[in-house]
């Protein structure tokens, strides 16, 4: 496996470190005035290096990381990197040093990143700096580690995973220096105006044991906020995540991509807790959705396990999105198997469905799904049908207990779907399944038990 080799890589990294000195060595004070940004700039000359930090807040404009470097503070809240007052709009506080030519081998760990999004005062929307603004950028690095960082109140991201150049030239194209096998770990963030942790155009990523919770919003308009807790975004490709949680986004996971460009593809989802996000776990290709849209060429190859999502809840960051467990909208090629669904039975969900699987999406599998207590929900998993249906869909092996009024939709014209061992213990007058006549349903082994 891709993983084995980042960590040689590590080994390799280790083992090329030739000094290692104290930025203190270098005039950096940590007394949350000094401005530190040419101590860091002397102290990482020429790679090869690890730069210790000590517990204080050291004050920079930003910092830019040779090949073959290793940035280690005293931990979260004790060492503390945070943005000049006078840095600019678009600043990232830390990334590596040549985006275009490319960066290997570089590792921040133990600290606290502040983007200090105070010093913009009464600026409401923080993306104008563009696709900068972040805690961390790695773009177009080879063989990079951050772990046990936390980020804090960026304009856009905490954490973002990147090519030097983004490409908008259509779907089935990919932009060029993209990043490569990136290890992710331990991972706290908040405050995010944009997404907690992000990846762009690059392979081979593992984030692991990680936490996002609520953003700010501010990079999008009022109301009309994109703001996920982990984003696996436009043409990223080998993704995996691994026993992470985020809490209080739009989406709680979101892979996906904009409607001009790749969708993320061959991504896994191992082990994910979301607690009172809007759409706990959100699988989309933009604009590819409708009949009249071209069919994505590259939205394809999700797995995910063990997956629980409590309570989702409409949300202020996006005023018109009600609120899902799971949204598969445009990819082909899903399985989720072991997913437990959690609401709470007084809130109004509205009559909106928990699981909506829609707009032609392909070859899905839900198998060994619980669900309980969205009692106000219209439906507990909705197929939907029509022009831009979904298709070719098995649930299998699933469960839901005083939940929905009714478990299962089937919109009119899907030509295959397979339910088996459906078991659903509900309410008077609730229904199992919903089915349009003119749906192709294959269903044995239901069992429908009648609360009283």
């Amino acid at each position: 496996m891709w993983k084995e080799k980042l960590d040689n890589e590590y080994t390799a990294l280790s083992n090329g470190i030739r000094k290692e000195v104290n930025i203190t060595d270098f005039g950096a004070v940590g007394d949350g005035v000094t401005d530190c940004t040419k101590a860091f700039e002397e102290a990482l000359n020429g790679g090869y290096v690890k730069v210790i930090i000590p517990e204080g807040t050291f004050i920079t404009r930003g910092i830019r990381l040779p090949s073959h470097s290793m940035l280690r503070g005293q931990g979260k809240g004790r060492t503390i990197l945070k943005l000049h007052d006078e840095a600019s709009r678009s600043a990232r506080l830390i990334t590596n040093s040549q985006h275009v030519k490319g960066n290997s081998h570089i590792l921040v760990e133990h600290m606290t990143l502040n983007w200090n999004v105070e010093r913009l005062k009464d600026i409401e929307i923080t993306s104008a700096g563009g696709h900068y603004s972040s805690c961390l950028t790695y773009a177009n690095v080879q063989f990079g580690w951050v772990n046990s960082v936390e980020a804090v109140n960026p304009g856009l991201h905490c954490f973002d995973i990147s090519s030097a150049l983004y490409n908008y030239s259509g779907d089935g194209f990919r932009a060029k220096r993209g990043s490569r096998y990136i290890w992710l770990n331990h991972l706290t963030g908040s405050g995010f105006g944009d997404d907690g942790i992000t990846t762009h155009h690059s392979d081979y990523i593992f984030i692991s044991n990680s936490h996002m919770a609520d953003p700010s919003g501010r990079a999008h308009k009022e109301g009309f906020s994109n703001s996920n807790g982990i984003e696996v975004d436009d043409g990223s490709r080998h993704v995996v995540l691994m026993n992470n949680s985020t809490a209080r986004c739009f989406g709680g996971v979101e892979i996906k991509a904009h409607h001009n460009s790749s969708a993320a593809a061959n991504t896994q989802i191992i082990g994910h807790l979301s607690v009172h996000d809007n759409r706990s776990y959100n699988f989309r290709h933009i604009g590819h959705h409708q009949k009249e849209d071209p069919e994505s060429l590259t939205a394809c190859d999700i797995r995910a396990t063990q997956l629980v999502a409590i309570e989702p809840v409409f949300t202020s960051l996006y005023k018109d999105s009600s609120p899902r467990a799971l949204v598969v909208s445009a990819y082909r090629n899903v399985v989720v198997n072991h997913f437990l669904a959690i609401g709470d039975p007084l809130y109004d969900y509205q009559k909106n469905p928990v699981f909506a699987l829609q707009y032609r999406s392909r070859n899905i599998t839900l198998k060994n799904v619980i669900g309980r207590y969205f009692k106000r929900a219209g439906t507990d998993i909705r197929l939907y049908g029509g022009g831009n249906r979904t298709d070719n869909v098995r649930i299998v092996d699933s469960s839901f207990f005083k939940s929905a009024g009714v478990t299962v939709t089937v919109g009119a014209g899907l030509t295959h779907v397979e339910i088996s061992n459906l078991k659903a213990v509900l309410e008077h007058n609730g229904k199992c399944l919903d089915l349009s006549p003119t749906a192709n349903v294959d269903t044995h082994s239901v069992r429908v038990q009648q609360s009283r």
